[in-house]
């Protein structure tokens, strides 16, 4: 992997309260100015909120995820957030995303989406290939492309890895399965969200990365056509 933190990088949920320096907060604030979003179109925010009263399931701290509500924000929403949880894994912190939102004060004006606490790890960092609970390549894709290895390591919500992959011609054409009455709408959201953490993974892989719609892309049944990386 070129990003190694792809395959290491783990979803931690125990923290140690001790608060951050402030170079260290400074140094997350620049990265969050840093990030590249799939769609510069779409307005989004990501803040930084202290917790007063931490604990060890209760970090210290927590990113505010929002955005105006348009085709394609929860896939933005993914891609930044796990550009800054890989981020985060490679300073030391430990982090995961949650969807409820914490009874804590945010600025945005735009609506909230997800939030990742974060805080250093009282559990262990990192993880080991094996350790990885994900579907086989065969599962989630047609064609050959190194790329969606890394995607195959993308978390999603509940293990689900509601994506598919058709590799052809240099071209990654990217899927999600249909919603159904059992999935919900926050479930929905949450694939979404989970196509652009992956898309994030390829992202990281590649020597030139462009997301778009084509007329052209074949169809897939069970699955909505969301994008190809060009």
């Amino acid at each position: 992997m070129k990003n190694e933190y792809i395959a290491k990088r783990k979803s931690v949920r125990k923290f140690d309260a001790t608060p951050f320096s402030d170079e260290l907060l400074a140094a997350i604030k620049d990265k969050i100015k840093a990030v590249r979003p799939l769609f510069p179109d779409i307005a989004y925010s990501v803040e930084v909120i202290e917790d007063k009263n931490p604990s060890k399931h209760n970090p210290p701290y927590y990113l505010f995820f929002s955005s105006e509500e348009k085709d394609g924000c929860y896939e933005n929403i993914g891609f930044i957030g796990q550009q800054l949880s890989l981020y985060l894994t490679s300073i030391g912190v430990g982090s995961y995303f949650r969807m409820k939102k914490p009874n804590l004060d945010s600025k945005s004006n735009l609506t909230y989406v997800i939030c990742m606490p974060f805080g250093r790890p009282a559990e262990p960092l990192f993880r080991e290939s094996f350790e990885f609970k994900s579907k086989k390549l065969s599962e989630i894709c047609e064609g050959y492309d190194i790329r969606i290895e890394a995607a195959r390591l993308a978390p999603s919500a509940f293990n689900g890895q509601n994506w598919y992959f058709v590799a052809k011609s240099g071209r990654i054409h990217c899927y999600r399965k249909k919603p159904n009455f059992f999935m919900g709408v926050i479930r929905d959201k949450l694939t979404c969200i989970d196509m652009g953490i992956a898309l994030c993974h390829i992202c990281e892989e590649s020597e030139t990365f462009s997301y778009r719609k084509l007329d052209t892309a074949p169809e897939k049944k069970g699955y909505i056509y969301m994008g190809t990386v060009i």
